[in-house]
Formats: C-alpha cells, sequence, structure tokens
C-alpha cells in the first residue's frame, strides 16, 4: 500500500527485453536503505526488488506489467517516480494507492501558470467513469485531486514542491502515463454492476 506521495526520484540504467519479460535496472538514492523483495511504487507501479547494489536495485517486469503500464516504453536515464510501501504508524497524507496500474493514459499539456502548473491528461472511458471533480486519480505514482473533468480529460494544478519533487519536469506532451482510479471508486462500481445484473438492468 502507497500514498501516492513521491518519496523522491530515480533514474534509469537499463531496460532489458528477455522475450516477453524485462528487468529494469534504475539508480535510486534510498538503494542502501532497501532489502530484497521490498515493495517499491515505480511511476505507480509496485514492484519487487530482485537484485540490489549500492547504487541501486533491478525489478522484473512481467509481460502483463508491461502490457498494462508505461514501464516498457523507458530508455537510459528516463526519470521515473519513487516511493516505499507505507508502514504503520506513518501520516497518511496522499489517498490508498495499491500500486496496481489499472490503464495509461497521456499527457496533453503541462503549461506554466504562474509559480503553479496546468496539467491536463486524456483518460480512456474505463479511467473517466470512476472519477469525480475534486476527487483522488493518481498519475505515474502521484497523488493528484482533479480540479476539472471534461469528456475525456482531467486537469489538475500542479504545486512548485510537487513539480520539483517529482518527473513532471522531464514529462512531454503525448507521453503515456500510468493510471491508478481512486479504490473506493473502484469497489463501488464493481458492486452497482452486481447490483444492476441482479435487478436485470
Amino acid at each position: 500500500m502507497f500514498t501516492g506521495l513521491v518519496e523522491t526520484t530515480g533514474r534509469v540504467r537499463s531496460l532489458e527485453r528477455l522475450g516477453a519479460q524485462a528487468r529494469l535496472s534504475l539508480e535510486i538514492p534510498f538503494a542502501g536503505e532497501l532489502e530484497m523483495g521490498e515493495s517499491v511504487a515505480v511511476n505507480g507501479c509496485c514492484l519487487t526488488v530482485a537484485a540490489m547494489d549500492e547504487q541501486g536495485a533491478s525489478f522484473d517486469l512481467l509481460a502483463q506489467t508491461l502490457a498494462v503500464t508505461s514501464l516498457g516504453d523507458l530508455e537510459k536515464d528516463s526519470i521515473v517516480n519513487l516511493e516505499r510501501a507505507l508502514q504503520v504508524g506513518d501520516r497518511f497524507g496522499g489517498h490508498f494507492v495499491q500500486g496496481h496500474v489499472d490503464a495509461t493514459g497521456s499527457v496533453v499539456a503541462l503549461e506554466a501558470q504562474g509559480q503553479d502548473h496546468i496539467f491536463d491528461v486524456a483518460l480512456p472511458p474505463e479511467i473517466e467513469r470512476l472519477c469525480i471533480d475534486k476527487g483522488s486519480l493518481c498519475v505515474d505514482g502521484i497523488s493528484l485531486t482533479i480540479a476539472e473533468l471534461s469528456e475525456g480529460k482531467a486537469r489538475f494544478w500542479i504545486t512548485p514542491h510537487t513539480f520539483q519533487a517529482t518527473h513532471l519536469p522531464a514529462l512531454k506532451a503525448g507521453a503515456r502515463v500510468n493510471l491508478e482510479a481512486d479504490l473506493l471508486a473502484k469497489h463501488v462500481a464493481k458492486l452497482m454492476e452486481g447490483f444492476s445484473a441482479a435487478r436485470g438492468a
């Protein structure tokens, strides 16, 4: 379980394709504190530490992970958002994030507006239906509040701290981003589907 409050950023050392799978190697600032098997959210995707060294760690990417997320788009020196799993007793400042990416969206625009930034993301229908104005959406591992919701698109206002503490300065229009819808919204939608089916709606 994560919060969507990005802890720091890392840098891609390599992405090695292994048939339908891949191994992702990252330079990580907190590498010396990691343990084998530990969970780390990388651009919002929960990955397991498979190998470590003093400067970083490596993660195995399943075919399903490559199919559902944007991790396969990463290149050497790409910047990624990192968050370690929530510890019992930690302050909970974001929202409930599992690190289970539901789909990918694409960056429409990321533009400075005074000291802040406007961030527009195109949403696939399966994500849009789970979003509400002022609701939460996890974008590449960042817990964001939807400022405006329009057809097929969500707008976020990015504070200076969030912009500087994440990979956003390196993000370009057209880039794919990982999306995880609000956990409660997903459960309610599933329950309502069953309710509607039971009533023959």
